[in-house]
């Protein structure tokens, strides 16, 4: 296999993540986004919106962070990860979703803004963030994880942008269920942590 990936992009972390968490190998391709390789010809033969991360399992392309997961989940990694029981799969797809929608826009965009210099308003991504926070740090009371009694993809979908929240000037230190669960995720054998990001670096959703 071969991820297409870039250390700074949060997208790109969930899919190296949940890889190092299966124990799954797969060469790490770093695309140039500031020299714009992510717009190539090459590249977009790979993934026509130009985004990352990708990845290539011989013949199978998937991009889309939250695919990659599932692809990976129902490939290689033990049913847990991504439950067939109606319940738990549907509790697991609102997570996801909640991923590429309340978080994407909440902490992830107030990261843009402060890190890349990305246009959204500042005040009001940063009250999507802690709403979406408050939301998931009052979900967290009594539970372990977010989905169903252990650790799943929807953890792995949701970790990244939260971990690096306070990048965006997001506080999390009010939300201590929210610290707590993403102290579990990292103690999780093959936890790979997220590079903090410098000023200046273009990011890919």
């Amino acid at each position: 296999m071969k991820l297409y990936s870039h250390p700074l992009s949060g997208h790109a972390h969930r899919a190296r993540l949940f890889l190092s968490l299966i124990g799954a190998t797969a060469d790490i391709v770093d695309v140039d986004l500031s020299a714009g390789e992510h717009k190539s010809p090459d590249f977009l033969a790979l993934n026509p919106f130009g985004q990352l991360p990708v990845l290539q399992d011989g013949d199978v392309v998937i991009s889309d962070s939250n695919a990659i997961l599932v692809y990976l989940g129902k490939k290689y990694a033990s049913e847990g990860w991504l439950p067939e029981e109606p319940a738990a799969a549907a509790a697991v797809q609102r997570w996801l979703s909640v991923a590429a929608g309340e978080i994407a826009y909440g902490p992830g965009a107030a990261r843009l803004v402060t890190l890349f210099g990305a246009k959204f308003d500042t005040e009001e991504v940063i009250a999507r963030a802690h709403r979406i926070l408050g939301l998931i740090d009052t979900h967290l009371v009594g539970r372990e994880w977010v989905a169903t009694t252990r650790p799943t993809i929807a953890d792995v979908a949701l970790y990244s942008y939260i971990a690096r929240a306070p990048e965006g000037n997001v506080d999390r230190s009010a939300y201590r269920n929210v610290t707590a669960w993403l102290e579990r995720i990292e103690a999780l054998p093959g936890f790979q942590s997220f590079q903090k990001s410098p000023v200046g670096i273009v990011e890919a959703a």
